[in-house]
C-alpha cells in the first residue's frame, strides 16, 4: 500500500497539528500522527486525549490505507528534504514504513492504526456558528487572564456563555478578570462550558484571521471547532465556575479618562523601581492630575511620573500590581481608556473610551493595599 504526497504540503499539516502531541504520553501510540487514506484524501489526526486535532490533503493513492507515524521523525524528515514528491509505502503486517525521496530511501517502524484512540464524534445536541477572526480575537483577549493554579481548576480556562442573541468570554486568576460580550453571534441556546488553556492557544495559532466561519458543536463532555479543513475537539472542564458577577462592582463614582499608550508607558517605566515580589504600584488622582508612584525600600529605589488626565470624582490614592495592570492595558485597542474607582479597597474597572458595536470589554483588576497613603 502506498501514496504520494508533496513534501512541503504533509509537512505545514503536520505542523499544524503537532501542538496536541505532549513529549511524554501515558501510551506510546500517542507520539504518533494518524494517517487515514480514503479516496484520495489524507486525514491527519493527533490527540493526548484531552484534545485532538484532525487536518486533511489530497495525495495520488489508489487504495484505502490506515497507519500510525511517529510523528518527531517524521516531521524532522521533512524538514530535512526540499520540496518534492516523496512517496509512503506500507507493510501492513509489520508495520514497517518506507518513505522513497529524489536522494534515497528511508525506514522507519509505525504502529497498528487500529491501536490508535478512538476521537470523540460530535453529537449535533447544540451548535453554533462565529466567526473565525471574532472567536480568535475573543481568545486573545481572555486566555492571558486565566489562573494557573491547578487547585482551581476551573479558573485555568476560559468560560463560555451562550445565550440567545449573544456570547460571553469570561477568564480570570481571581486578582484580574476580563469579559467580552459579543453580539454578533446568535447562538440561539442558553448554554455554558469551560474551554481549557490548550485547546485556546492551539484555536489562537490556528484560527485564520477573516470572516469565514467556525462551526461549534458542544455537548456535556466536549467542544468541537471545525474551520476550513480543520477539526479541534477537546474535554471541557468539568468544574462549576463562580459567578464573576459579584465581583464586578456596579457603583463607581470616580471615573478617570486617560491616554492607553501614555498610561501604560509611564507604569512600565515606573514598575522597574518598584518591589520585585509585590510588583505593587500606587496610583494618586488629584483633579486632572493622576500620580503614578512606586519604591523599592530595602533596595532604596524610588520612581514617580505625573500625567494629565480627565478625571470626575472625588481625589484618591489606591495600589495595583504592576504586572498584571500592564497585561490587561496591553490588551485593549482603543486610544483611551477609562478606569472606574469606587474605594481603594475595591477593584478598579477598566474600559475602552468607546466599544465597538458587536464587541464590549471589560477589565477587572484587584487592588493592593497602601502602607502610607499620603
Amino acid at each position: 500500500m502506498k501514496f504520494i504526497v508533496n513534501t512541503n504540503q504533509l509537512l505545514n499539516k503536520l505542523l499544524g497539528v503537532s501542538g496536541t502531541i505532549v513529549s511524554k504520553p501515558v501510551i506510546p501510540i500517542l507520539d504518533h500522527f494518524l494517517f487515514d487514506i480514503k479516496d484520495g484524501k489524507l486525514t491527519i489526526t493527533a490527540t493526548d486525549l484531552e484534545t485532538s486535532m484532525s487536518t486533511s490533503l489530497d495525495v495520488q493513492s489508489d487504495e484505502d490505507i490506515r497507519m500510525a507515524v511517529p510523528s518527531k521523525m517524521c516531521i524532522e524528515m521533512l524538514k530535512a528534504l526540499p520540496n518534492q514528491p516523496v512517496t509512503f509505502t506500507l507493510q501492513a503486517d509489520t508495520n514497517i514504513i518506507e518513505l522513497k525521496s529524489e536522494f534515497g530511501r528511508y525506514k522507519l517502524i509505525g504502529q497498528n492504526a487500529d491501536d490508535f484512540p478512538r476521537i470523540p464524534e460530535a453529537t449535533s445536541e447544540n451548535s453554533f456558528n462565529m466567526a473565525s477572526g471574532a472567536l480568535s480575537s475573543s481568545i486573545v483577549q481572555t486566555i492571558f487572564a486565566s489562573g494557573n493554579d491547578e487547585l482551581r481548576l476551573s479558573l485555568t480556562g476560559v468560560y463560555v456563555q451562550l445565550y440567545k442573541d449573544n456570547v460571553v468570554f469570561v477568564a480570570t486568576d481571581a486578582n484580574r478578570l476580563v469579559k467580552i460580550e459579543r453580539t454578533d453571534v446568535k447562538p440561539g441556546v442558553e448554554a455554558s462550558f469551560i474551554l481549557p488553556k490548550k485547546a485556546l492557544n492551539l484555536l489562537k495559532s490556528s484560527l485564520p484571521q477573516d470572516d469565514s466561519e467556525c462551526h461549534v458543536d458542544f455537548n456535556d463532555s466536549n467542544a468541537f471547532f471545525t474551520f476550513g479543513d480543520v477539526r479541534l475537539i477537546c474535554r471541557l472542564i468539568d468544574e462549576r465556575y463562580p459567578d464573576y458577577r459579584a465581583v464586578i462592582p456596579t457603583e463607581n463614582p470616580n471615573k478617570l479618562t486617560v491616554n492607553r499608550t501614555d498610561f501604560l508607558n509611564s507604569v512600565k517605566r515606573i514598575s522597574i523601581f518598584g518591589n520585585k515580589s509585590t510588583n505593587q504600584i500606587n496610583i494618586k488622582i488629584t483633579g486632572s492630575e493622576l500620580t503614578i508612584s512606586a519604591e523599592d525600600i530595602d533596595m532604596s529605589n524610588e520612581a514617580v511620573e505625573r500625567l494629565g488626565c480627565d478625571f470626575a470624582g472625588e481625589d484618591m490614592e489606591i495600589g495595583f500590581n504592576s504586572k498584571l495592570l500592564i497585561e490587561l492595558l496591553q490588551n485593549i485597542s482603543t486610544p483611551d481608556i477609562i478606569i472606574e474607582l469606587s474605594t481603594p479597597n475595591r477593584a478598579g474597572i477598566i474600559l475602552p473610551n468607546q466599544n465597538m458595536d458587536d464587541e464590549h470589554l471589560l477589565m477587572l483588576i484587584m487592588p493592593m493595599m497602601i502602607a502610607s497613603a499620603s
